[in-house]
């Protein structure tokens, strides 16, 4: 799995993201063809430059545009961004992190997603950045991307607004459930932009730890000039090469004795559909001793603030918990084995040296009722070849 983890000592931005990716080897034309001839925007040119920040080589990526055109609402985003003939799941991820950040927007300003006027974020700057990014992402082939904590910086930022405090109240709501990083000494002024914040929250795991084979290096140079260099790195490489896939998620659970039971099976559908890695129920008992059960769901951390919407509409629950937690897994690939009754789809797991071997259920179920055979068979059979195959590509 190709995998990016992004080094951010002096924050990030949407040019940050967007220049690191072109310099650890984007297809620059081809990016630039992709971006220019499906996105329905125009006015606008996207530059790319190399500079020397503190010695250090970075590429700096540019948005210049003619003029600033009206606040843009929610809604007309969404139009730019699915009237594009972009691939789906860059159009999917794009609109994800306006949300995201529409959604920051309107707890911070007291007011509906709906009525959030897109001032510096709804700009054709950051539409570019947002989508861009996105794109570059998709066209380098990453699937999963890490992230170390975010400095805010310090001091006051000016803004549509007025002048605020670092960090402003949308970076505040974007990075809650997230780690915040200390500043490097010195670095003053606003670090993470809610461009950047609101990227790395929807689309990374807060985590350096990853193991992979390191492939490329890029450097993303940031406007401005501070005392150490103003760059976020990334780092590109392939997992999958050893047992065991380490990450970081989180863990959203509350307890309830109140809600119908028919809504459950309701709520882990939406729960998954928000992007749950794993929802689980136990029972539990609670005040007075009550039966209840004991909600839990995993997922990765830029995903919880969709989860935390489903656990608020679909339960009875009056608040919730949540942390973040590491998790071990073993790797795991899929083949096609060939049984005399036919095709089992089975999931091969390795940790360390022990092999785990097993078909999917449901296609030895279909295959069990069709050839009116046990399902034990099914599955045995279905285990055997795919042990054959896989001693025998060893």
């Amino acid at each position: 799995m190709k995998t990016a983890i992004f080094q951010c000592p002096t924050g990030i931005s949407g040019n940050m993201f967007l220049g690191a990716l072109a310099d650890a080897g984007l297809d620059w034309p081809l990016f630039l063809d992709t971006l220019q001839n499906n996105l329905p925007l125009e006015g606008y040119s996207l530059q790319k430059s190399a500079v020397v920040k503190n010695g250090l080589a970075t590429t700096l990526v540019n948005v210049t545009f003619q003029s600033q055109d009206e606040h843009r609402h929610l809604w007309h985003i969404k139009d730019i961004i699915f009237n594009s003939t972009l691939p789906i799941i860059v159009k999917e991820r794009s609109f994800e992190v306006f949300k995201r950040l529409a959604a920051a927007e309107a707890a911070a300003h007291n007011c509906s997603v709906e009525d959030v006027h897109f001032h510096e974020v709804g700009a054709i700057d950051a539409i570019v950045d947002i989508v861009g990014t996105v794109l570059a992402l998709h066209l380098l082939g990453i699937k999963k991307i890490y992230c170390s904590p975010l400095p805010f910086g310090s001091g006051f930022v000016k803004c549509e607004h007025g002048t605020l405090p670092v960090p402003g109240p949308a970076v505040l709501r974007l990075m809650e459930g997230f780690p915040i990083g200390e500043p490097p000494p010195g670095c003053h002024g606003e670090l993470t932009t809610p461009t950047g914040a609101a990227l790395m929250t929807t689309l990374a795991n807060f985590s350096e730890s990853a193991n992979f084979i390191l492939e490329k290096t890029g450097f993303g140079a940031g406007s401005r000039d501070l005392p150490i260099p103003n760059a976020a790195r990334v780092l590109i490489g392939q997992s999958g090469s050893h047992s065991t896939y380490w990450e970081r998620i989180s863990i959203i659970e509350t307890n309830i004795d109140d809600m119908n039971p028919e809504f459950f099976g309701y709520l882990m559908q939406n729960l998954f559909q928000a992007g749950a890695l794993d929802v689980f129920y136990t029972p539990v008992y609670m005040k007075g001793n009550r039966p209840g059960t004991l909600v839990t769901a995993l997922c990765n951390p830029g995903d919880l603030q969709k989860l935390m919407n489903v656990f608020q509409t679909e339960t009875t629950s009056l608040g919730f918990r949540f942390r973040e937690e590491t998790r071990v897994t073993a790797q795991r690939k899929f083949i096609a084995v060939n049984t005399i009754h036919g095709p089992v789809n089975v999931k091969i797991s390795t940790f360390g040296t022990s092999i785990i071997i097993a078909p999917e259920y449901q296609d030895c179920l279909d295959l069990a009722v069709s050839s009116r055979v046990p399902l034990k068979e099914v599955y045995d059979e279905a285990k055997v070849l795919a042990w054959q195959s896989t001693t025998n590509n060893k």
